[in-house]
């Protein structure tokens, strides 16, 4: 069976799908106000370090994102200012 590789546009696509996905998980928890721009901010803010890793990792840190980490996350962009500029 060949593998099939995914063109950028469809890459961005399901990436983009699965960060609105967890975000509505996040909303079924009560964190109304959570968008999936909000996800990928959060999950890829590690990434301008260490480069983007491969699409399993990425994937990966996008599933199991918990919403402490990401309210972490919001906490310190609040304090420096970075979220709401």
């Amino acid at each position: 069976m060949a593998e099939e590789e995914l063109n950028d546009h469809e890459l961005r696509k399901a990436i983009d799908q699965l960060c609105r996905s967890k975000a509505e998980e996040f909303r079924l928890f009560g964190y109304e106000h959570v968008s999936g721009d909000d996800i990928w901010d959060c999950v890829s803010q590690k990434y301008k370090k260490e480069g983007v890793p491969p699409l399993h990792r990425l994937v990966n840190d996008i599933l199991t994102l918990k919403a402490t980490t990401f309210m972490n996350y919001l906490t310190m962009s609040a304090f420096r200012g970075s979220r709401f500029e």
